[in-house]
């Protein structure tokens, strides 16, 4: 087993060698006139009172926490809140997301309509609440759409996060309007997340592709065909476990093979209402809180300690499932299952 150091081992070592390098730079000749000392004997023996004065000069500190081994595992995944739950609500959300205790915050689109002419405000506002701006969900990438109007409008968006304080721009690939995907769509969609990439990462922000149902990516092999596609260079993958897994993919396995590749994600649970293929009114799943649906949330996360993920984990709920609840209280219920189930602490 390798050895670990205690803290206090550690900063006791570290404060003797800084000691050492800094009175030895001096010449026993300074040394005396510094400290009145020519000679090792003149020297107080440990524990020797010196002088008039009495009792130790400071009082007994309590030194408990510096005897817990150094973490020295890589930096520990940062948990965040997604506003989508508020409705648009941007002000509520940062409100409650920050007095839950979530150190980040993922904003939408109309955030650049609400706070376009003055990121500052929404930068200080986040400032104040201690939220880091996490991601900016910017809305579909259209390969139906003139390229130049999706780069005008997604770079737009990414020059108001990065002037917000923000690092990520996440788009989620649309279908093509009218009809079935073919091959070079899957091939035109990853050359315009490249081209998009290229953009806005001069203006220090990266993108993040979300698999999402009902889009170009809903199916783990459309993910794939369209991350093949792009540039791992400029474009990342923003994977959600709960769509993943709503699209027929395994969110462990999709962990496992884009380690490399994955900017942050979306920590999500989902309830199945009936089964694939039944038809029925009205919706056949929901977005849940976490553990209140069928994601593998601990083997998720076992997944990325597996691959020593180091980075912001989003939680999100598109709705409040339950009526009766506010977006809160919904989030309190994730937070709650995070720390006490699974043993996080936000």
């Amino acid at each position: 087993m390798p050895f670990r150091p205690s803290r206090r081992q550690f900063l006791s070592g570290a404060t003797t060698a800084a000691t050492a390098g800094f009175l030895g730079s001096f010449s026993a000749a300074a040394l005396s006139s510094i400290f009145g000392i020519t000679r090792a004997a003149e020297l107080p023996a440990p524990g020797q009172q010196t002088g008039a004065a009495t009792g130790p000069l400071y009082p007994p500190a309590d030194l408990s926490y510096f005897d817990k081994p150094i973490d020295t595992r890589p930096g520990a995944i940062r948990f965040g809140y997604a506003s989508i739950t508020w409705g648009g609500n941007d002000r509520q959300a940062i409100e409650d997301v920050s007095a839950l205790g979530f150190p980040g915050i993922q904003l939408r689109a109309n955030a650049v309509a609400d706070f376009g002419a003055k990121p500052g405000e929404l930068k200080d506002l986040l400032a104040q609440h201690h939220l880091k701006f996490v991601a900016l969900s910017s809305g579909n990438l259209s390969i139906d759409n003139p390229e130049a109007d999706e780069m005008a409008l997604h770079t737009k968006n990414a020059a108001f996060l990065k002037s917000a304080g923000g690092s990520y721009l996440q788009v989620i690939c649309s279908l093509p309007k009218g009809r079935t995907p073919v091959a070079a769509d899957y091939k035109e969609c990853g050359r315009r997340l490249t081209e998009l990439g290229k953009r806005i990462i001069d203006l220090g922000v990266q993108l993040g592709m979300h698999n999402h149902m009902n889009s170009l990516t809903e199916r783990p092999e459309e993910t794939d065909w369209v991350m093949d596609a792009c540039d791992p260079h400029f474009a990342k993958l923003e994977l959600d476990v709960a769509h993943c897994l709503q699209g027929g993919g395994d969110p462990v396995k999709a962990i496992d093979k884009y380690s490399d590749r994955l900017l942050f994600l979306h920590i999500k649970d989902v309830e199945q209402l009936r089964a694939p293929g039944v038809a029925g009114d009205g919706p056949a799943y929901r977005w849940v809180e976490l553990g209140r649906g069928r994601v593998d949330l601990p083997g998720v996360f076992d997944a990325l300690k597996r691959v020593k993920y180091s980075g912001w984990a989003i939680v999100e709920l598109d709705a409040v499932p339950d009526k009766s609840r506010t977006p809160k209280e919904c989030a309190q219920i994730s937070k709650t299952y995070l720390e006490e189930k699974l043993g996080y602490k936000i």
